[in-house]
């Protein structure tokens, strides 16, 4: 039985990728603070919804999904219940796994996980990293957990936050790329949806070719950069503009952040 505690969005995302995984509206049980929430979840995936300590009690396998700030009260919730050895996987971002396992008990094995919204197409991004508790088994079943729903990979636990601003948040910088690019179709004179997808349709091949062709992005930009040409004259715009330093300062400044929900 897995159990995910929070289903805010990202919450669902796991949920929803977990049941089009295969996994059995009966093998998970979700947690909700209102009312209205819990039937909109019941309605739509078939699980049941419980309290947090009732999860905590029946699931073999926790998903910590409440968002940072919260994630204190939730662990002094659930942490009379949690007998030694079940499976913690907590996926907010800022949280070590020594905060949590410092209040859940030495015997508890922790895993930290970041994904990103692209769960929702089975396309997620997932970062895990084992606490102090958790051995080769625990990794092992996170990744049977993700992998249906994107790709995962492990990393060192030191760089989580860097992983959270990279890949966690990753999905809303493209977003606003585009955004950006089709504003600029308009101002050129195209229509809106004919910008949008010629934008979207550029982003997907791009990315393809990135991940199948195994070669480096500067590789692929090269490719597309002709001397004197169009592509080159949009780069040295960009550059003047210190996008590449925007990104640079952009990133760091999420990675910041999460340090700082993790803190209170």
């Amino acid at each position: 039985m897995i159990a995910i505690l929070g289903t805010g969005k990202m919450g669902e995302a796991l949920l929803s990728g977990l049941i089009r995984s295969g996994r059995r509206p009966d093998e998970i049980i979700a947690t909700a603070r209102r009312p209205e929430r819990a039937a909109a979840l019941r309605d739509r995936y078939g699980v049941e919804v419980v309290s947090n300590a009732e999860a905590a009690k029946i699931a073999d396998t926790l998903i910590l999904a409440v968002k940072p700030q919260d994630m204190a009260a939730l662990l002094e919730e659930i942490a009379p219940g949690i007998p030694a050895g079940r499976l913690v996987i907590s996926a907010a971002a800022g949280i070590t796994t020594a905060f949590v396992e410092a209040r859940l008990g030495d015997a508890v094995p922790v895993v930290r996980v970041m994904s990103n919204t692209p769960v929702l197409v089975d396309e997620a991004m997932s970062v895990i990293s084992a606490g102090a508790h958790a051995g080769e088994e625990h990794l092992r079943l996170t990744e049977e957990l993700l992998t249906p729903v994107g790709k995962v990979l492990r990393i060192p636990e030191s760089q989580q936050d860097a992983a959270t601003a990279l890949s966690g948040s990753g999905p809303a910088y493209f977003f606003y790329l585009v955004e950006a690019m089709v504003d600029a179709g308009i101002l050129l004179g195209m229509p809106r949806s004919a910008a949008l997808d010629m934008v979207t349709q550029s982003i997907v091949g791009a990315a393809i070719m990135l991940r199948d062709s195994g070669e480096h992005p500067v590789i692929l930009r090269e490719a597309v950069t002709s001397p004197g040409g169009t592509t080159i004259a949009a780069i040295a715009e960009l550059e003047r503009h210190r996008v590449r330093a925007a990104f640079l300062a952009a990133i760091e400044a999420a990675r910041d952040r999460g340090r700082q929900l993790a803190s209170g």
